[in-house]
């Protein structure tokens, strides 16, 4: 079933509308090859004279809303402009258009992030804006409607019979029976490629799990955080636990080996998380409590993933400056959308001491782009009430509401509240605190929201 042919090839241009010539030519310049199979067609993968493994995750990138009418000699020179072009994947309809969307393996991360920064939202034709974000290399896919009284052995071995390179199955169970699983099962594979066709023998329709029409789709993604960012958590994230376990009893379960080293618990529904004093308690607490027993079940404990990830440049202790030089030079005779992305040597200088809060002056000779609000960094939102909106907006969910509340103290002092309503979850959170200042309270409001959705 597998179609692979390479440009120049006979019949190639039966299948394809871009002119045959332009690919040739940019094989012809560019050194790379251009190889058509399973339903895309693929520049590069490695390019000439690479050396060593492929990039690493995260340079990648996923672009959207392509006109139909658009290919590769059009994308992959302005895709080039920010950074080397490892691997270019158009997605193909049978009928030579393409599908609208394509990914683009840079050779590094830096090249990757450029791409998003000065590509997403860009006009590649009158009225026509592509969409351009990370791309994530996704090995996990959501299996539903799975009895609920199979094992995970069980579905790991009809999972293997249907699709290959199968590394692992994860199940959860109820929160009430432990001996029943909750109706669905995520399925780990050797690479993105062994999950997506996976994914594709296992649509609708085609298989069933033990007579059940099974539903299939990519699992949400885990969060990834840097190495250092980790190495400062002292919370503890604990899951399988029973719907009828306590704050109280996981502050007695968590502290056994130290009273008093747990600072505080939330838990929601059948996980938790455990908030230490020092990431040595933590680290102590996860050793000793990771598959142990509470309330007659048997606890999986991971350190917790910071909801938002702040960068520091250091460097042998001391802060050091970030300087990025970003040099385009265009051809006159490109489009003149292309034109506009020509910068030449712009250097930006970060002082040291402004890390965290960066205000850097806009001088003459720098251009500035439209940017889609999903390809800021979450390190780049310093409040409570920028991450829910930035989560809201992720999500396609309307702007949190904010409805503000007062009363009075002791000393007569006026004490504000604000109570927030998601509106497409029809929920509304409220505060156990109260504050004096407007702004305090709102985002104290949001901080809310944040823990009790887990964030």
């Amino acid at each position: 079933s597998k179609s692979m042919r390479s440009v120049g090839t006979p019949g190639y241009s039966e299948s394809c509308s871009i002119n045959e010539e332009s690919l040739l030519l940019m094989m012809k310049h560019s050194g790379y090859t251009v190889i058509q199979e399973n339903g895309q067609r693929k520049f590069g993968g490695p390019p000439p004279g690479w050396e060593g493994p492929p990039p690493p995750r995260g340079c990648e990138v996923f672009v959207g809303k392509i006109p139909r009418d658009i290919f590769e000699d059009q994308l992959v020179p302005l895709f080039e402009l920010v950074g080397k072009i490892y691997e270019f994947r158009l997605m193909m309809e049978y009928s030579g258009q393409n599908r609208g969307y394509a990914f683009v393996t840079y050779a590094n991360r830096e090249a990757a992030q450029r791409a998003i920064q000065m590509l997403d939202n860009f006009e590649i034709q009158s009225g026509k804006f592509i969409g351009v974000c990370v791309s994530l290399d996704n090995c996990r896919l959501f299996i539903g409607s799975i009895p609920r009284d199979k094992s995970k052995n069980d579905v790991l071995a009809e999972m293997k019979k249907l699709t290959d390179d199968v590394v692992d199955v994860i199940m959860y169970p109820t929160s009430t029976d432990k001996s029943k699983n909750r109706g669905f099962a995520f399925v780990e594979y050797k690479s993105h490629k062994a999950a997506a066709m996976a994914r594709r023998k296992l649509a609708p329709g085609h298989f069933s799990l033990w007579g059940n029409a099974i539903q299939v789709d990519w699992a949400e993604p885990e969060k990834n955080v840097d190495e250092d960012v980790m190495q400062q958590v002292k919370v503890l994230y604990v899951r399988n636990l029973m719907s009828t376990t306590t704050e109280e009893t996981l502050r007695h379960e968590f502290s056994q080996f130290k009273p008093g080293c747990v600072e505080r618990v939330k838990k929601l529904t059948d996980y938790a998380f455990v908030h230490y004093r020092s990431r040595e308690e933590a680290l102590t607490a996860l050793r000793l409590m990771n598959g142990t027993q509470v309330d007659g079940a048997t606890v999986e404990v991971l350190l917790a993933k910071p909801s938002r990830v702040r960068e520091a440049a250091t460097a042998e202790g001391k802060s050091v400056s970030k300087i990025l030089t970003l040099e385009i030079s265009v051809p006159p005779t490109w489009p003149q959308n292309i034109q506009l992305l020509q910068q030449r040597s712009v250097l930006l200088c970060v002082s040291p001491d402004l890390q965290e809060r960066s205000v850097i002056p806009l001088r003459p000779g720098i251009t500035l782009y439209p940017t889609s609000v999903l390809s800021v960094k979450q390190s780049q939102i310093n409040s409570a009430v920028g991450l829910l909106e930035f989560y809201c907006y992720k999500h396609f969910l309307s702007p949190p509401q904010y409805h503000l509340f007062s009363t009075h103290g002791l000393d007569g002092q006026l004490l504000l509240l604000y109570k927030v309503v998601i509106t497409a979850t029809q929920r509304t959170y409220t505060p156990d605190r109260l504050c004096v200042l407007l702004e305090d309270a709102k985002e104290v409001a949001a901080q809310t929201v944040l823990w009790t959705l887990g964030l």
